[in-house]
């Protein structure tokens, strides 16, 4: 199985972009797509690593353009497309952005404190009321997008501001669906607590996903932030 997810990061000026992809397309298409999203994203936030909505929305827009232009390029990948996650971040303010399925967790007190809705079938029944959140993992449609990048010319991305500032002992999980689906909610801040560094907390919750994989199982990839107590590092 080709691993399809791409994932990129960058410092600029106290300022830090984490950004995670899950292509779609096969053939070679979704890892195309997800690695020019990233590129895309990473390389737009290097000259603007400003923590605003504006900015933030335009890494997004430059991310689907990266793969709309290729579709025209190249008509063997004219049906690629690729779900998107950033996180922008300093010591004064935090915000994210997605589009699709992959999603970013925020953390506080050890707990989730917050996480992105996913633009899926599932989510939408979610909405409605017909499933719970946790039916999401295991529901026959949960591949099902409502929304990705190289999908149309305007982007629709999903944007969040945190309310103030991180504070010390905050932490963020960027994850694909192939990691969220492998760990719950509780087992996040299970192997968060008994976590001393972000390598470890990874390490934790990917035990848990190989224990559980099946043969056909998914690629994954998730990043994990954490905001420690000296003044402007994440």
């Amino acid at each position: 199985m080709e691993n399809e997810d791409a994932v990129g990061y960058r410092m600029v000026d106290g300022a830090g972009c984490w950004a995670l992809a899950d292509g779609l397309g096969g053939h070679r298409g979704g890892e195309v797509a997800s690695r020019l999203a990233i590129d895309a994203a990473i390389s737009s936030f290097v000259e603007n690593p400003s923590i605003q909505e504006e900015a933030l929305n335009k890494h997004m827009v430059m991310g689907n353009r990266a793969v709309l232009g290729r579709q025209k390029t190249e008509p063997a990948l004219a049906h690629m497309r690729t779900t998107m996650v950033i996180l922008i971040a300093s010591a004064e303010a935090a915000m994210w952005a997605h589009a699709g399925d992959s999603r970013l967790y925020w953390f506080r007190g050890g707990r989730i404190r917050e996480q992105t809705l996913d633009d899926s079938v599932p989510q939408r029944l979610v909405a409605a009321g017909e499933i719970s959140a946790n039916q999401i993992r295991f529901h026959e449609d949960r591949s099902k997008l409502l929304n990705s990048l190289g999908t149309r010319e305007q982007v629709t991305a999903s944007l969040r501001e945190m309310p103030g500032p991180p504070a010390p002992g905050d932490a963020f999980l960027l994850a694909s669906d192939g990691f969220w689906e492998g760990v719950t909610e509780p087992e996040m801040e299970e192997d968060f607590g008994a976590s001393k560094s972000s390598e470890a907390w990874i390490g934790r919750m990917e035990a848990r996903i190989k224990e559980r994989a099946a043969a056909d199982s998914d690629n994954y990839s998730a990043i994990a932030v954490r905001v420690l107590k000296r003044k402007g590092r994440a």
